[in-house]
């Protein structure tokens, strides 16, 4: 954690309260959310995601953000160049002209008023009577599914947190292979779970539902155990997540941003290898718990070309339209005929178009505006795919604390559907269009 001297730390107050007394002097009054709206103005939630999302500031406090609020966190600003927030101004078409209000920590708006203003925006208020209202508020269906540092720290200090566990809980951190990264630091107390421990070749399909039960008795998991998971990489954690949700694991939660989410919040950290974990004597509940959470080859032909239903491929373009396979290991390129393009990132080890500037889940309104544009909706069963398992499974985690009532995951994905010559195959640019 970088140290900052008295006087480091001095100039940046002064600076920040210049700063504030520059962004008040410059706005003669701010906007009622009725006012705003009057205006078709935007509203402008600068506070981490968390909060947006719907975990409360405080134990009693109101939770979530105002009707149709944009998230902007001033924590971001340090991971967004200029263009990057030019091209955030766009994608949610904000004009020049387009009455701005923001709300959250009075340290917070000026720094992102500042910036807004540098890109060129220049109607930018603050929203009076923000978070003030808690009926017309919105939030995550299932915010309490994606946990961030500082509650998860609060609960491991013994204190009162919302949305706390029913019973026993752990912590355990996901990833491929040996813990090389984790022995170095981890989160106190955390377990480690090697991905080969649920998932395995020729196709890198989950294991058998034996397999996995010897699995969670050898990790303590019980199906009233709640497990936090996290990973270096988020989808590491969400593969397992899924998979554990599919075994009959009651509640399932994902660190937000995984690992570097608790670096970057300064949280006490540990090495080694894990404690001595007291194995499960039993599950407690037949396995599979659910297993409608995980589809087949058969079944995820099924819903190709359907108005109620999508198989949605998380995949990046490249991967989608078949210019690479995205993996070393698959040879074939191209894509399921008649999938739904339902994004990734940049390659086959990315998420971008999921992620916020600090790699917290994107909005809930903005992942779902991504896949209506392919005619990607929640009141379909939607099953998500990608090479192996491990994007899909991300998007899934996604998408059920969005609410979407009838999520899975194909297992299989590209790496099983291209070994089978007689599957149909897409190649080359498409729209939305070609999967009606």
């Amino acid at each position: 954690m970088k140290r900052v001297s008295q006087l480091t730390a001095l100039a940046l107050l002064i600076g920040l309260t210049s700063t504030a007394s520059s962004f008040a002097a410059d706005i003669p009054s701010s906007l009622s959310l009725k006012q705003l709206q009057q205006q078709n103005g935007i509203a402008i939630d600068t506070r981490q995601s968390a909060f947006y999302n719907g975990w409360p500031q405080s134990l009693q406090g109101p939770q979530g953000h105002e009707p149709a609020a944009l998230n902007l966190s001033a924590r971001w600003l340090s991971a967004m160049s200029d263009t990057q927030l030019a091209a955030w101004i766009t994608q949610h078409q904000l004009k020049p002209e387009t009455p701005l209000a923001l709300y959250g920590d009075d340290s917070d708006n000026p720094a992102v008023a500042e910036r807004l203003k540098k890109a060129g925006m220049t109607h930018v208020t603050l929203l009076s009577d923000a978070l003030q209202q808690p009926t017309r508020l919105q939030k995550l269906a299932h915010f309490e599914q994606l946990v961030y540092p500082q509650w998860l720290h609060d609960l491991q200090q013994g204190k009162t947190v919302a949305a706390a566990p029913a019973g026993e809980w752990k912590v355990i951190e996901a990833a491929w292979g040996a813990p090389k990264f984790y022995l170095l630091n981890h989160i106190p107390g955390a377990d480690y779970i090697d991905t080969n421990e649920v998932e395995s070749e020729p196709l890198w399909n989950k294991v058998s539902d034996a397999d996995l039960k010897a699995m969670m008795a050898k990790h303590g998991i019980r199906h009233d155990t709640t497990v936090i998971l996290y990973g270096r990489d988020v989808y590491a954690a969400a593969r397992v997540a899924q998979i554990l949700l599919y075994a009959g694991v009651k509640d399932v939660r994902l660190l937000d941003g995984g690992w570097q989410a608790w670096a970057d919040a300064g949280l006490p950290v540990e090495r080694g290898t894990p404690g001595n974990v007291k194995p499960a004597p039993d599950f407690g509940a037949p396995i599979p718990g659910q297993p409608q959470l995980m589809l087949d080859m058969q079944q995820a032909r099924g819903l190709l070309h359907r108005q109620d239903a999508s198989l949605v491929s998380i995949r990046s373009w490249p991967e989608f339209i078949g210019t690479t396979s995205g993996y070393s290991y698959i040879k074939p390129m191209g894509e399921i005929a008649g999938a739904r393009w339902g994004h990734a990132g940049s390659d086959a080890t990315h998420m971008e178009d999921f992620h916020n500037p600090d790699g917290t889940m994107r909005s809930a309104d903005d992942i779902t505006a991504m896949w209506s544009a392919w005619h990607i909706q929640p009141s379909q069963q939607v099953a998500f795919y990608c090479g192996t398992g491990w994007r899909a499974s991300e998007a899934f985690m996604y998408a059920r604390a969005m609410g979407w009532p009838r999520v899975a995951v194909y297992d299989g994905g590209w790496y099983e559907w291209s070994a089978d010559a007689k599957n149909p195959v897409s190649r080359g640019e498409r729209g939305p269009d070609s999967t009606l």
